[in-house]
């Protein structure tokens, strides 16, 4: 909202020499964002005067007409000569007065002005257009100043066409709907500067009469509590809008229309009470106010013609709607300049809620539904009527109707019961009772109850201490967003001052540290961020046909996925089931932005919607939930474990000077669940990996791992079928683990860390190809006995010469005893035991041997 101060000026007495910073700072106090604060005096720079056009010239022989002017500028030339000055605008004739802008000003945007030679023509200085001077849009012609302009050639233009105000734009809150008129934003002014208010909104308005104004009927006192009208007749069709007016309007933001509509607008800006105005020639019949038909027709303002629901209010007469209610008006029945000379001025009060929706449904943010679904004055409607049938029947003739019609079902406000020590129970200001009584009646609430005695002896317990009094507190009618004792609180501490609520931090009390599973967690994305890849956190939404292009089994427990009720977006409205869906969208639109090299791992949960699991119960909000509730609604929350997913591709070993690089495979996304097994505190013994058929991984290229033969997830290359239906690059790999499945760390004694030297013994075995490297390794540790220290497989070999269907394992043995060196000896009998326990299962033989 644009406010320019000094028509805020005329409702709050604010001091003369009031800084614009200090008014900036006591709105900001107040609760009010300011977006800018603009001084109009400062847009413009140089000698703007107004002037007297003497003669025009019409030059012909160009594309477009162009006129050269004489303009009496008095003395502002220094030689009070006429300027000469080239225009294109046809607006204006000779004798009126104009904006002009000398030689050597500045318009806004920082167009320079100058003298020139022009289509002919010498041309010194601009005849200026409301565009020009950044007072609104309108740049089909220059601004023409009425005739009753007291101001001489010569005189500064600046006060004549507003440019010597200051204009503040504020963002107002939904809750504050109050705050988008002059009038509410001149009463909170009044009590920061503690200076008389002049509301405008208590002036006196003639009640409704016995004889209506226009019959009306209202069908829907919900969504219209009051409705308004009074008639002017014989208005002057052609009676042009103030100066005055417009120039506020314009400053507002507001497009100048005619005269009844700019007065609507008016009113609206000053009381905060939308109106609309209806050619009443234009109107057959009766008024009712009615929800919509399904399936009616109605053609606003804008000329769209717009099909309505049952959940739209409007305004009918015998042809059907006329008037989308609350929010804009309809063709068949607006006020047409040259044409209307009967007004009829309707202010009503709609339901915020249907306004609200109304104005989303159909697009249409106007000035009035913003203020509608916000909260207007139910109280303000027939001041509002009065000060528009005024206004018009000053500025463009007219004579108005005795006649006024009131329809009003607007329910009286609802005390609040307040105690009055909870503002300082709830902010830890103290807050005494007659101060927090005289706060709200500041907002305009009626106190009813213990307002009359807190002015007792301090010392008195109960009323004057605040302790066991309770007030019963009657917001006024402009502050529907007061409805609870919370509400009020705010506003005492808002009025009382921000500043005086200390920032004072909570004494945190003694902590446990972190739990095992925050521990493990972050054990987990250390291990992997160690390693080169990098962490990102995906939506949790998937589409419905990701189960299919990840190829899961019609059976597979991850195709049932929990719905949203209200998806952000209708392509992505399930649950994931698996981390993979949304991480390898990721690595796609990584892969689109040029990146070629990448390893993405995510940590974060699942979704598994829970079989027949019905409805949660409702719960309100006056109490604490039972047991039984709590137990009850959390049956219907889907089960959310905790999983973590990594993804690679490309290089995993990039190439240089050094050489070729090495590309991921399967191998290092089922090294990357080990190393997550590891971090997770799973002693590697516990593990295993076995060869699996899981969707969506490659069926020849797909580990399975199990801890305590507990299968914890899986890890490889992805299925050929899911990289193009995802439209990945070839030999994609992934690993996906369910860390919730994982057993509790074990708490195991500090290894002792021995000082004699290892014995290093390797082995080449020698077995069928179909045997895994890792059940050899688990072979090797077994025979071994305590001297092993580690086994680790560093060579792999298969050719001609061992056979068809064999291959040779070649494994590194490391014996070490804790008390002493290892003789020779004693590290050969080790490995032979260990090669006879290879061999006792597998059949493994020495190679060579």
């Amino acid at each position: 909202m644009r406010v320019s101060v000094s028509w805020l000026r005329e409702y709050v007495d604010l001091p003369a020499d009031l800084p614009t910073g200090d008014l900036e700072q006591a709105l900001v106090d107040l609760g009010i964002e300011v977006e800018s604060v603009q001084d109009l005096r400062a847009s413009v720079t140089g000698q703007l005067v107004v002037g007297e056009v003497r003669e025009i010239e019409e030059l012909t022989g160009f594309k477009k007409p162009i006129r050269f002017c004489r303009v009496d500028v008095g003395a502002a030339n220094g030689t009070g000569e006429p300027q000469e000055i080239v225009c294109g605008a046809r607006n204006f004739a000779v004798g009126d007065r104009v904006v002009v802008i000398l030689p050597g000003g500045v318009l806004p945007g920082g167009f320079a002005i100058g003298a020139r030679k022009t289509y002919g023509h010498n041309s010194a200085g601009m005849i200026c257009s409301a565009k020009e001077l950044g007072l609104g849009d309108d740049h089909s012609g220059i601004i023409v100043l009425p005739v009753d302009t007291a101001a001489k050639p010569g005189d500064d233009a600046r006060p004549v066409v507003g440019l010597d105000d200051v204009v503040f734009e504020l963002e107002i809150t939904p809750d504050r709907g109050y705050a988008l008129s002059l009038r509410g934003l001149a009463r909170e002014l009044s009590h920061a500067f503690d200076v008389p208010l002049h509301d405008p909104g208590m002036a006196p308005a003639p009640g409704g009469t016995p004889t209506p104004a226009y019959p009306v009927e209202v069908r829907d006192t919900v969504g219209c509590d009051r409705f308004t009208a009074r008639l002017v007749r014989g208005v002057d069709p052609n009676a042009p809008t103030p100066s005055w007016m417009a120039q506020r309007l314009v400053t507002a933001g507001i497009r100048s229309i005619s005269l009844p509509v700019d007065i609507t607008n008016y009113v609206m800006l000053e009381l905060g009470q939308p109106m609309h105005a209806f050619d009443a020639d234009r109107i057959a019949g009766p008024l009712v106010v009615r929800r919509a038909e399904a399936g009616e027709k109605l053609t606003t303002l804008d000329g769209v013609s717009r099909v309505l629901t049952a959940d739209d209010m409007v305004i009918c007469d015998d042809t059907g709607p006329i008037s989308l209610a609350a929010v804009m008006g309809g063709e068949t029945s607006e006020v047409d300049t040259g044409t209307t000379t009967n007004v009829l001025f309707e202010a009503a009060h709609w339901d915020p809620a249907m306004v609200g929706r109304t104005a989303r449904r159909h697009k249409l943010f106007s000035e009035a539904a913003k203020r509608w679904e916000r909260g207007v004055d139910p109280a303000v409607a027939l001041v509002a009527l009065e000060r528009a049938v005024r206004l018009l029947t000053e500025h463009g003739g007219g004579t108005p109707g005795d006649e006024i019609l009131d329809i009003d079902h607007v329910r009286p406000r609802t005390p609040i019961s307040l105690p009055a020590d909870l503002p300082t129970r709830r902010v830890g200001v103290e807050y005494p009772p007659a101060r927090v009584v005289a706060l709200l009646e500041q907002v305009g609430c009626t106190v009813a109850q213990g307002a009359d005695r807190l002015s007792e002896d301090p010392g008195t317990v109960g009323v004057a201490s605040g302790v066991g009094t309770t007030l019963s507190v009657t917001p006024p009618t402009w502050r529907p967003d007061l409805t609870d004792p919370a509400d009020l609180v705010e506003e005492v501490v808002r009025l009382d001052g921000y500043d005086r609520v200390p920032s004072v931090l909570p004494t945190a009390p003694p902590g446990n540290g972190l739990t095992p599973r925050q521990r493990r967690r972050r054990a987990v994305a250390g291990s992997l961020a160690e390693r080169g890849y990098v962490e990102v956190l995906a939506h949790p939404f998937v589409s419905p046909e990701l189960a299919d292009q990840l190829g899961l089994p019609a059976d597979d427990p991850r195709r049932p996925a929990v719905r949203l009720a209200n998806p952000l977006s209708e392509e992505e409205p399930l649950l994931r089931t698996t981390l993979l869906g949304p991480l390898l969208g990721i690595l796609k639109r990584n892969l689109g932005r040029g990146h070629r090299d990448l390893a993405l791992y995510e940590i974060g949960a699942v979704f598994h919607p829970r079989p027949d699991a019905g409805s949660p119960p409702a719960m309100g909000v006056d109490r604490r939930p039972t047991d039984e509730e709590f137990a009850a609604a959390d049956a219907v929350v889907p089960a959310q474990p905790v999983h973590v997913a990594a993804v690679l591709a490309g290089d995993l070993d990039p190439a240089g000077w050094w050489g070729a690089g090495r590309p991921a495979g399967w191998a290092d996304a089922i090294e990357a669940a080990r190393d997550v097994l590891a971090a997770a505190g799973i002693p590697d013994e516990r593990v295993e990996v076995r060869a699996a058929e899981y969707a969506p991984w490659h069926p020849g290229r797909c580990a399975e791992l199990r801890v305590d033969d507990t299968v914890v997830g899986y890890a490889g290359e992805l299925h050929p079928a899911a990289v193009a239906a995802l439209e990945l690059p070839r030999r994609t790999c992934a690993m996906e683990l369910d860390l919730d499945v994982l057993p509790p760390v074990p708490v195991t004694p500090a290894p002792t860390v021995s000082g004699f030297p290892p014995a290093l013994i390797d082995v080449a075995l020698v077995l069928d190809e179909s045997v895994p490297a890792e059940q050899v390794r688990r072979a090797l540790e077994a025979g071994a006995g305590e001297l092993l220290e580690d086994v680790r497989l560093f060579d792999v070999y298969s050719g001609a010469q061992l056979g068809e269907g064999r291959r040779s394992l070649a494994y590194k043995l490391t014996f070490r005893a804790p008390d002493r060196t290892l003789t020779v000896e004693e590290a050969l009998a080790a490995r032979d035991a260990a090669v006879a326990v290879a061999a006792e299962r597998f059949g493994a033989t020495l190679r060579g041997a």
